[in-house]
């Protein structure tokens, strides 16, 4: 934008003060109709003139041609054109609309709906308010905001200019009420717990640590709500869920954000299969709910939630499709077959982590059909219940689609004893040099020595399965203001 465009939007500004009008001042502006419901209520109408209606928008269009100007207005719901005529406002309203009104200003409008000799729709005008003035201009009107990198960082123009952008945060916004309908339904009551947490805990991940002043002490910004919705489930909140932002200091990609969104639930006097029956049948009815179907495009890619998930044990999944048996491996073993195989892995890891290097790397993206990867060794996964069949696995399944995970589940860990070996591994990986291991939660295990129900547990990634549902390339476009990296000349 140059200078003198700006300037001549305040010279229009002055001319509406001038002539009286105040495009700031205090006011509301009473009985607007959506766009679509204008539509609507024109096609059910008895007669070819609908009479009194109101709209509000922003003008996203604008053509004046001497005595009268053509406009489109845009809200929530769409565009609807507008006609101002000046035998119709009178001369002095219409020269305050083609002297003052720029394109990206916000106008209420008065008049009647009826269709033009074009036979578009359209809203006569007796009545126009400029209703708030735009100072900058919007983009141009056919190439919209090109730069993918400028959609994100100025998100507010993105959603005035590519309306497909709004209908994708609509279609989330429908997602995750579906979730906690569906919960609702099935007996979960909704629940909050603490964004800072003196330990974090509950996944593999490195956390943001931050300093509260008062306290004198550093908090974490929870890396997962797990271990705080098992304390719910101890104290007798036999069904209880989250939608809640987590936080992981780790990458930017494709896939990741540092700030994301879970959903958590954990039912008690269940296991891992009821997750698993829960998982089928809700993502089938958010599928609906996004798409009109269960059966979902992904990139030019087809699948149909609407199916039983296919069940493929991780050992076997690892055999099947890396073509490495790796089943009693120690952890010399596994760091061979990542260095056989040009696998990039931290020093550190322990066995959980190599075996997640090599699944990541080799199997994850072949797995395109809904699929639950179920029974884990249990050096992997500090918090779950082990097999009952095979005391070396662990009763846990990841569902993945589209080659990607999108949660995690198991039969919960119940007993604190076992835990308590387990947590004290997972400090012993910390202070070796693995960064995503977990502290020792003292809490966490006292309350479990009161006694914590057989119980059945579900993380599923919110941000990645909107991108599956809605057709989205990146998690960047599903994510109102998702982090970036500081460009030069552009502020954060």
């Amino acid at each position: 934008m140059t200078a003198p465009e700006r300037e001549a939007r305040l010279a229009r500004l002055e001319r509406l003060r001038a002539a009286g009008v105040d495009p700031f001042r205090a006011m509301r502006f009473d009985g607007a109709t959506p766009a679509a419901e204008l539509v609507r209520r024109f096609e059910g109408a008895p007669s070819d003139v609908v009479g009194g209606v109101a709209a509000a928008g922003r003008l996203v269009l604008l053509r004046v041609k001497g005595r009268a100007a053509f406009a489109h207005l845009r809200d929530r719901t769409g565009d609807i054109q507008i006609y101002c005529q000046q035998d119709r406002l009178g001369e002095a309203a219409y020269l305050r609309v083609r002297d003052g009104v720029s394109l990206g200003d916000i106008v209420g409008v008065r008049g009647d709906l009826q269709r033009t000799r074009t036979g578009e729709l359209t809203v006569f005008c007796d009545q126009v308010e400029v209703l708030s003035k735009a100072l900058l201009p919007l983009p141009e009107k056919f190439h919209g905001l090109q730069d993918v990198e400028a959609r994100y960082r100025q998100r507010y123009l993105d959603l005035i200019v590519h309306p497909e952008s709004r209908r994708r945060f609509e279609a989330r916004a429908r997602i995750t009420q579906g979730m906690r309908d569906h919960l609702h339904r099935k007996g979960f009551i909704e629940v909050e717990t603490p964004v800072l947490q003196p330990l974090y805990g509950g996944a593999a991940a490195r956390p943001f640590v931050t300093h509260h002043n008062t306290l004198g002490r550093d908090l974490y910004l929870r890396v997962s709500d797990e271990l705080y919705l098992k304390r719910l489930i101890v104290g007798g909140m036999e069904r209880v869920y989250e939608i809640a932002k987590d936080f992981r200091n780790e990458g930017i990609d494709r896939f990741h954000n540092p700030e994301f969104t879970m959903m958590e639930c954990y039912q008690a006097y269940a296991d891992y299969t009821d997750m698993m029956r829960l998982v089928e049948e809700m993502l089938s009815e958010l599928a609906v709910a996004a798409t009109g179907s269960p059966r979902v495009t992904y990139q030019g890619r087809a699948v149909d939630f609407g199916r039983p998930w296919t069940r493929l044990p991780l050992l076997e999944a690892i055999e099947r499709h890396a073509g490495v048996d790796v089943s009693g491996m120690d952890r010399g073993g596994l760091a061979g077959v990542c260095e056989r195989l040009g696998l990039d892995h931290e020093p550190a890891m322990g066995e959980g982590g190599l075996l997640d290097v090599i699944f990541s790397s080799l199997v994850e993206p072949r797995l395109e059909e809904p699929t639950f990867v179920v029974d884990y060794p249990v050096e992997t996964t500090a918090l779950a219940k082990r097999h009952r069949a095979d005391p070396r696995l662990v009763e846990r399944f990841e569902p993945f689609v589209f080659g990607r995970e999108i949660g995690n589940a198991f039969s919960e860990l119940n007993d604190p004893l076992d835990q308590r070996a387990r947590m004290e591994e997972q400090r012993r990986l910390l202070a070796a040099g693995d960064l995503e291991a977990q502290p020792l939660d003292e809490d966490f295990l006292e309350a479990m020595e009161h006694g914590m129900p057989p119980t059945g547990g579900l993380g599923l990634g919110v941000d990645r399965l909107v991108m599956f549902l809605t057709d989205a390339p990146t998690i960047r476009d599903v994510l109102l203001f998702p982090q970036m990296r500081e460009a030069p000349g552009v502020r954060p």
